[in-house]
């Protein structure tokens, strides 16, 4: 495994800081505030990111029955994590994390455990980039034969090609049966303070985040049955205790859920 190196900022710590954590270096904290006066929306799609995850979960767990999560890319620990969501539902759920940050593995070893006898929690110390790899050490632990909710949250954007992306998360799911799901979500280019953070991100020594199109998020549920609502804004996707009217206005991020068919 790689050290942790303190001097150039991480994608996953600086998204941490924007979620209000402590697992971060003033180089990360450097790198966020430098994105978030160019797009202080940001901070708030940081945050709706996990109440994304948190519903989609619930939702794979408690509606669609799903009991093996592939959590690909899944970043520092926070509250409400995957596994923590899906096992109070169903105790037996099985979730595997997949990741290659030295930071974001060690606090693994620490947090990501189980917290039902029945379930099972695990990480793999993988890139993206190898979804091949991937597949092969997940299924030590989950069964192919049955559904597996994979997940990409937020990280494809570090893939310098969409083509690319499109291909890593098409290689995952093709691995998976009929009636797997595949959640995901993107930074989407939609606002002037959007692209011109991405374009200027670089600069702060992180690796380069490419922004998406709303008709690109939707490429990667191509072939898949969407759920409702479709692809929309992340904190429109099934809110919790909205009422008629009051919905709030949609971020710069999009995301769905998709089923195998």
């Amino acid at each position: 495994m790689e050290e942790i190196n303190f001097d150039v900022p991480q994608s996953a710590r600086i998204w941490n800081y924007w979620m209000g954590g402590k697992d971060n270096y003033p180089v990360d904290r450097a790198a966020g505030d430098a994105w978030a006066a160019i797009q202080p929306e940001i901070v708030d799609i940081a945050r709706q990111s996990r109440q994304f995850l948190i519903r989609t979960v619930r939702y794979l767990a408690e509606e669609a029955g799903i009991r093996q999560f592939l959590d690909i890319g899944t970043g520092l620990p926070t509250l409400q994590n995957t596994h923590e969501v899906a096992q109070a539902i169903a105790p037996e759920s099985r979730v595997v994390y997949v990741d290659n940050d030295p930071l974001v593995l060690a606090h693994a070893r620490a947090l990501l455990v189980n917290t039902t006898p029945e379930g099972v929690t695990t990480y793999v110390e993988a890139d993206y980039h190898a979804p091949s790899l991937i597949v092969a050490d997940a299924r030590n632990i989950l069964n192919f034969n049955e559904p597996v909710a994979v997940m990409f949250m937020g990280v494809l954007g570090h893939v310098a090609e969409y083509q690319r992306a499109r291909e890593i998360v098409a290689r995952v799911v093709d691995s998976t049966p009929t009636g797997s799901t595949l959640t995901l979500w993107e930074n989407t280019n939609l606002t002037e303070s959007a692209r011109l953070a991405a374009s200027e991100y670089p600069d702060s020594g992180a690796v380069p985040y490419r922004l998406c199109s709303v008709e690109q998020v939707a490429g990667f549920f191509k072939s898949m049955e969407l759920i409702e609502p479709g692809v929309v804004p992340i904190n429109h996707w099934r809110p919790n205790r909205i009422e008629v009217g009051t919905l709030p206005a949609g971020i710069d991020a999009y995301g769905a859920v998709g089923r195998k068919v």
